[in-house]
């Protein structure tokens, strides 16, 4: 057996509590991949799956891991990915090239600039009146990077490209580096607080409901991108055979796990002289993908279909109904752990 490892970034946060919704643990378990001391803090390891290496870090940190190959694949969000690539652009010269190689389905968020309500809509008629009045402009953020890469784009667009196109990233309210521009004061949490208090002329934050924003009694003038968990990793990698492969084996397994989240297994017998009424009536309503699951034995056929229990034009329990008024019999669901189509659903 080969000694080859694969290096995984656990994120630490919301998807590492059992508790909160998105768990990756459930989800890894599902998978085949069960995972020891993630949900309580660490160190992460897979004891039935020796050739898989946890390490347990913050999503903020896995772009610059990935780009060094300290791990060979992470979890995490485009937010953080992107903001990790263009620091590395902006503060070292590096072009790094990361791929999302899976969306894990979880973890979603908005990635927002916000501002004081003044009452003022139009994203674009706030910002022209900003710039034009302060040469040197102020905001906080988590994210540094996307907030200069948004103002940038925003200015020029407004025709202030070259009046404000100097930037700043500085911890809390330090003494401007620049005359003109903008100023991004990094911060470590309550972005909304700063606005609120008029500490700085506007915010990027990262929101899931927008609820805070709103206690705090901002406006959310405008997304500047949406995000998810995903796994990731360095296109490098397929540089080494035996990880990438491992790779592949991970992803497709989890891919499977993911796929089959609110599905189910039906099956059913049914005599063979009513199966043409069986047919008709899954190809009617598409309860079958290239052609259905049949076992033929002497005098039934048992069938098996896969079904959303989310789905409400045709719910679980009408079909279940439906099935049984054509003679349908032994009618039986069984919850999916996984559920993989082909290796084709892997596109890496």
């Amino acid at each position: 057996m080969s000694d080859t490892k694969l290096v995984i970034g656990m994120p630490a946060g919301s998807l590492a509590d059992p508790k909160r919704g998105g768990s990756l643990v459930n989800l890894l378990k599902g998978a085949g991949f069960q995972a020891q001391g993630y949900d309580e803090g660490g160190p992460t390891s897979f004891p039935l799956n020796g050739f898989l290496v946890g390490w347990d870090g913050r999503p903020q940190e896995f772009g610059a891991q990935l780009a060094l190959g300290e791990v060979d694949i992470a979890i995490s969000g485009e937010d953080w990915m992107r903001e990790r690539t263009l620091e590395l652009k902006h503060e070292y010269g590096q072009d790094i090239e990361l791929t999302k190689v899976l969306s894990l389905e979880r973890g979603e968020v908005r990635i927002v600039i916000i501002k004081i309500d003044d009452g003022q809509e139009d994203c674009e008629a706030w910002l022209t009146g900003l710039l034009s009045e302060k040469k040197l402009v102020s905001m906080v953020s988590e994210m540094p990077y996307i907030a200069v890469e948004w103002f940038q784009n925003k200015a020029a667009a407004l025709g202030f490209g070259e009046s404000h196109k100097s930037f700043s990233i500085q911890k809390y309210k330090t003494p401007p580096k620049i005359d003109a521009g903008l100023v991004v004061y990094e911060t470590w949490g309550k972005t909304e607080a700063k606005v609120k208090h008029g500490s700085v002329d506007f915010g990027l934050e990262i929101t899931q409901s927008g609820n805070a924003i709103r206690n705090y009694g901002l406006k959310i003038a405008e997304v500047v991108m949406r995000s998810e968990a995903g796994v990731w990793a360095n296109p490098a990698l397929k540089q080494d055979p035996e990880k990438y492969d491992l790779a592949k084996m991970v992803l497709l397994n989890l891919y499977g796990s993911i796929f089959a989240e609110h599905k189910v297994l039906v099956t059913f017998n049914c005599k063979k002289d009513g199966v043409g009424e069986v047919l008709a009536y899954l190809e009617k309503n598409k309860l079958f993908g290239t052609e259905p699951t049949m076992n033929e034995g002497t005098n039934y056929v048992e069938f098996s279909i896969e079904l959303d229990v989310r789905a409400t034009d045709l719910t679980l329990a009408r079909v279940r109904y439906e099935l049984a008024k054509l003679g349908a019999a032994a009618i039986e669901t069984i919850p999916l752990e996984s559920s993989i189509p082909s290796l084709d659903v892997i596109d890496f």
